[in-house]
């Protein structure tokens, strides 16, 4: 029997005991992850969904995360600049060895949903985080009250204008 899944925008055609790698999840080696983006199911009669297989689920176990070969590129500008630029990037990948494709009865089996690492560009080049910016919320909040506290200060503020030139006079 053969799958195929659907996770990280690529295509996987599986079967049980092969390995294959996919984009980072978030899940530690000897982990087992369950892929629940059944696009088809084949072996005696095929099943294609529509888009996706109802019920079915192809489960793995995380042997490992390895980096792919690096892939560099190479920026020139022409004519009167002398400028140029090399950049690397090597790509973090999850290493996975399928152990069973389940047809029927995905929601009971009650191993995790494999799911991808979600690191934003923001966190990852030292940008500020979703918990700073969830605690700068209150203090903008904040801001309305102070606000509030100026207007009645001003209104005070030529009351006492008023009995300062009283006390002159």
């Amino acid at each position: 029997m053969f799958a195929v899944l659907k996770t990280g925008g690529k295509q996987y055609k599986v079967q049980a005991g092969d390995v294959f790698r996919v984009e980072k999840l978030a899940a530690d080696a000897g982990e087992k992850v369950q892929f629940n983006d059944i696009l088809m199911l084949g072996g005696d009669k095929l099943t294609v969904g529509a888009p996706l297989v109802a019920g079915a689920a192809v489960q793995a176990e995380v042997i490992d995360t390895i980096k792919a070969d690096k892939v560099i590129t190479y920026h020139k500008r022409r004519r009167k600049h002398s400028s140029q630029r090399t950049r690397g990037h090597r790509q973090q990948l999850t290493l996975l060895r399928v152990t069973d494709i389940l047809a029927s009865g995905a929601e009971k089996s009650g191993v995790k949903a494999a799911v991808g690492c979600a690191v934003s560009r923001a966190a990852a080049h030292g940008s500020a985080s979703t918990e700073a910016k969830a605690e700068a919320a209150p203090k903008k909040a904040a801001a309305p009250k102070k606000a509030a506290a100026s207007k009645s200060e001003a209104a005070a503020k030529p009351k006492r204008a008023a009995k300062k030139s009283e006390a002159k006079e």
